[in-house]
């Protein structure tokens, strides 16, 4: 009888441990598989947030460019851009020839009426929401940090504006080491650690992740 309770026991403890390392293996694969794929995580979710905030930095840029060209200038107030885009129009023109002219080589612009600038600009989106613009998304409605002047170039001067956002901004809540080390990255080759369009030192109205 002592015999077999032991036998008996042995095998409990037998099981007891191999339960055990199959729970330790279970972890340890676990902890393989959790570090291989969270900077594949990490990635995925940082695309996805920088999809959203350059798609707002395009919108804005679209904004500002058309806010030149009616006044020659951009603009480094949001307000002041966001009313251009609810109440501001553009004009409609087409080329005709110049009735004064005899040699029929000349044209004159005809203004054929005037269309809202939103509709011109985003018209064809449905989702756009002009109240959202100055937001950064995956924010509590933090806004871009905008500006606008001038600036000279070979004795020329130019009109500039520039729309930014840090990575800490729009990545808050991520692995904050990986963040740490992507702001590091871009930091190290002197490049803007986040995104932005424009740029208030060259005559530039480009994306920097174009």
């Amino acid at each position: 009888y002592l015999n077999l309770r032991r036998y008996i026991s042995i095998i409990m403890v037998n099981n007891i441990i191999k339960i055990l390392l199959l729970v330790v293996i279970l972890v340890l694969v676990y902890l393989v598989y959790d570090s291989v794929m969270r900077p594949v995580r990490f990635n995925k979710e940082v695309t996805k947030r920088s999809d959203a905030v350059i798609q707002n930095l395009k919108d804005i840029r679209s904004a500002q460019m058309a806010y030149k060209n009616i006044n020659n200038n951009y603009t480094g107030s949001f307000d002041t851009l966001l009313d251009f885009l609810r109440n501001g129009e553009i004009p409609v023109v087409k080329m005709v020839p110049d009735p004064e002219d005899t040699t029929f080589s000349k044209t004159i612009t005809d203004t054929l009426g005037y269309i809202p600038v939103i509709d011109s600009l985003f018209g064809d989106r449905h989702d756009f929401d002009v109240n959202h613009l100055k937001f950064i998304p995956f924010t509590d409605n933090e806004e871009f940090g905008m500006e606008a002047g001038i600036i000279e170039k070979g004795g020329v001067e130019v009109n500039v504006f520039e729309v930014k956002v840090h990575y800490k901004v729009f990545l808050a809540g991520m692995n904050q080491q990986m963040v740490v080390n992507l702001i590091a990255a871009r930091e190290q080759i002197e490049k803007y650690p986040g995104l932005k369009v424009g740029s208030m030192e060259e005559a530039s109205t480009d994306g920097n992740w174009e």
